[in-house]
């Protein structure tokens, strides 16, 4: 782009000033940027870059004496740190080791997982309810259920497994997932 003043490019110029800033002042706003980040380099490189890059968008700025720059720059820098630190404050996450919600207990699950295994229990022959009512709800041995129900141990045994069998056939015809 040619400036209609003297039929320089402008761009050219614009950069050549801004590389001459940040030459002059890319330390020592370097240095007042990393103090104000409390030591955070990556932050103080990312306000750095966005101080110089307002500085390009500003041209009047580029043109200013080394004094009026600098101070233009620590300035720009100052307000770029404050708005992070607001934004910052603003979403800030709060780090705690209580859940906030709680978990509530529930009889419902238990409830329904109940009525469906009454439901299933009810569809098996007698022999199989028996044998998984001894075994499973009042916690007997092979022995225990034997001796209870009046068969051979072995009969308990294979018993349990085709009662299991059954009653995993019937919930799924009922739909429970267990």
């Amino acid at each position: 782009m040619v400036d209609e003043r003297g039929g320089r490019d402008v761009r050219t110029d614009d950069a050549d000033l801004l590389r001459e800033l940040h030459d002059q002042h890319g330390s020592a706003l370097w240095s007042y940027v990393v103090g104000l980040t409390n030591g955070d380099r990556a932050q103080a490189q990312d306000v750095v870059q966005e101080t110089m890059l307002r500085a390009w968008r500003n041209p009047h700025v580029l043109a200013q004496s080394s004094g009026s720059a600098r101070g233009w720059l620590f300035t720009v820098a100052k307000r770029i740190v404050i708005d992070e630190w607001r934004t910052a404050r603003s979403r800030r996450e709060r780090v705690t080791d209580v859940v906030p919600e709680q978990p509530v207990a529930d009889a419902t699950d238990r409830t329904v997982n109940h009525q469906l295994v009454v439901s299933a229990m009810r569809s098996l022959s007698a022999e199989h309810r028996a044998v998984l009512h001894e075994c499973y709800f009042r916690g007997s041995s092979v022995g225990e259920a034997a001796t209870a129900l009046g068969v051979p141990p072995g009969t308990i045994k294979s018993r349990t497994h085709y009662a299991l069998r059954a009653l995993r056939l019937a919930l799924d015809e009922i739909g429970g997932a267990l």
